[in-house]
Parts: structure tokens; sequence; C-alpha cells
């Protein structure tokens, strides 16, 4: 029962968009827009049933992932971050929700912004990038090279690094809202790449160095 009643409020954030869904349905038309260019423009149609779908899929993310993997973790570290791993959750579940809405809104209004998906996005990896330091190592969650791993130090360095480069990538990638869509988009990509290629070069080389033998 106390199990349950921690999950009542992660249960709620994930069916928000599916009540937000039900409350407009009748006064959506059968075909529906389902996909806008970079420049806002519906670029793609569909039945009004094909929403669900991805709302499924977006809520799902959010609310099985973590419902889940703590119990696969073989090491039990998940476990240990208490707390955190409880914020972590939360956090993940509220953006992922937020951008749930935003597209059931767009549909709603056969408008979309996408330079509100992006700073939603890049607020998301701001506030996990904040998280990156407290993660123990893991095999579902986090910087998971052969590297980090492997080694517990290399682990711990790298997201270190990691929560940083998030932090500020994220910071970076809300702040693309003032720049023209196209431009936002391969700001937006390039940032992206940055942030997820660096922690995984740096992982490799600070595993070569603590790996490597000394000479006397």
């Amino acid at each position: 029962m106390e199990k349950l009643k921690k999950e009542i409020p992660f249960i709620i954030i994930s069916l928000l968009p599916f009540i937000y869904l039900a409350f407009i349905w009748n006064n959506l038309p059968d075909e529906i827009p389902m996909h806008w260019n970079g420049s806002g423009e519906i670029d793609d149609w569909g039945k009004k049933i094909e929403i669900i779908f991805p709302l499924l899929l977006i809520s799902g993310i959010g609310y099985f992932t973590f419902l889940i993997i703590p119990s696969l973790d073989p090491k039990g570290n998940l476990d240990k971050m208490g707390n955190k791993l409880h914020n972590l959750r939360y956090i993940i579940s509220v953006f992922l929700t937020l951008l749930a809405l935003f597209i059931v809104y767009s549909i709603q209004m056969k408008n979309s912004n996408p330079k509100m998906i992006f700073v939603i996005i890049g607020l998301l990896f701001t506030f996990l990038g904040n998280y990156f330091k407290t993660i123990k190592p893991n095999y579902f969650i986090g910087i998971r090279t052969p590297w980090t791993l492997e080694n517990e130090e290399v682990w711990k360095k790298t997201h270190i690094l990691g929560g940083k480069l998030w932090f500020v990538g994220g910071l970076l990638m809300a702040l693309t809202f003032v720049l023209p869509n196209n431009v936002q988009f391969y700001t937006f990509m390039g940032i992206t790449a940055v942030i997820s290629i660096v922690p995984i070069v740096y992982s490799y080389l600070k595993f070569k160095k603590i790996k490597k033998p000394n000479h006397f």
C-alpha cells in the first residue's frame, strides 16, 4: 500500500496529457496535424486516433522506465540513490508530460512553435546535468560507456564533467529561442553533439590514463 501511494503522483503526472486530450477530444476534427516542419508549418496530417500512440510512448518512457529499472539493476546502486533517484524521476516525468501536453495543444490550435520544444528539451538537459554527479554506476541511467562501467573513478569523473556540460548546454539550448527557426535547429543539434560526444571521449581517455602502467 505504501508503495502504491508513492506511485500515485507519478501516475497522475503521466495521465495529464490523456486527461487534456479527453477534454478536447470532441472538439477535434477527424483529421488533425501530425507533423510540422522547422518553420512551424504543417506538413503531415492524420486521423485523430493516431495521436494516442505517441502520447503513450512519451508517458510510458516517463513512468515505466523508473518503475522497472531499479529492480533490474544487478548491483542495486540505483536504490542506493534514495531520494535523489526519486527527485530525478519527478524531473523527467514532469518534463516529458510538458512535452506531451505541448504536442496536444499544438494539435488543438493547429499551430506549433518548434522553438518551445527546444526550450523544454534544453531545460530538461539542464536539470539532468545538475543530477549527474549523484548517479551511482549502473547499466541504465547516465553516461554508460565501456570505460565508465569498468571503472568507478572513470564513472565519477565523467559524470562530473558531463553534468557541467549538460547543465550549460541545456541553458544554451533554451536560449536558442531567440534564433531564427533553421538556425535554432542546427545550433541545437551542434550543442547536442558536443555534450554527447565529449563525455564519451573523456571517459575513454581517463580510463586509458588510469590503466596505463607506471614505469619507474
